[in-house]
């Protein structure tokens, strides 16, 4: 699978400048952000893709749209692929909202409030991962699938910290890692 990391979003920028939460609630991208989404698009255009799964936060699917509308392509929305709940820009936005601001995706099998209601431990995201893993690597188009998602995510799958905009493969038959290091 490709996992791509969402472009900068509102809530990185500041972040990153302050290392504090602007209290953003799921924020959209920056221009910088569109750029990657952009870029991302270009740099993934002969990437064998077949699906693109995406995280239900806006910041992911602004970046997953520029990529589904080079390939002509459907974005399938999983909350299981979104981000570790630990600020707030980890709110999301609820399913009407997003069912009206994006009518061109099924958010139909996500419930109205799709992440959880209080900080989610490190050992929640990890089985998360976990479990996406095994149930990506039962399909036979693993190897050509995009998942727009996040820093936390990638990190449990992957143990690999990436940048906004930034992708890598990863095969989900092989070992996850034990434990990861949660520093942005």
């Amino acid at each position: 699978m490709i996992l791509l990391r969402h472009g900068q979003s509102e809530f990185n920028l500041h972040f990153g400048a302050t290392r504090r939460d602007p209290g953003i609630v799921d924020p959209r991208l920056t221009e910088l952000g569109h750029e990657q989404a952009q870029e991302a698009a270009q740099q993934l255009a002969e990437a064998g893709i077949r699906r693109i799964i995406a995280s239900p936060y806006t910041r992911a699917l602004q970046t997953a749209r520029p990529i589904a509308a080079a390939l002509g392509m459907a974005v399938t929305v999983d909350p299981l692929v979104r981000e570790r709940y630990a600020y707030a820009c980890d709110i999301g936005t609820p399913r009407s909202v997003l069912e009206r601001d994006w009518p061109q995706h099924d958010f139909s099998p996500i419930p109205e409030v799709w992440w959880p209601p209080e900080e989610e431990p490190e050992a929640s995201i990890m089985d998360r991962a976990a479990r996406f893993r095994r149930d990506l690597a039962q399909r036979d188009d693993w190897a050509h699938t995009l998942v727009v998602s996040h820093w936390g995510f990638i990190l449990s799958l992957t143990g690999q910290s990436v940048a906004n905009g930034q992708w890598l493969r990863c095969d989900p038959a092989e070992e996850p890692p034990e434990r990861v290091i949660w520093r942005a």
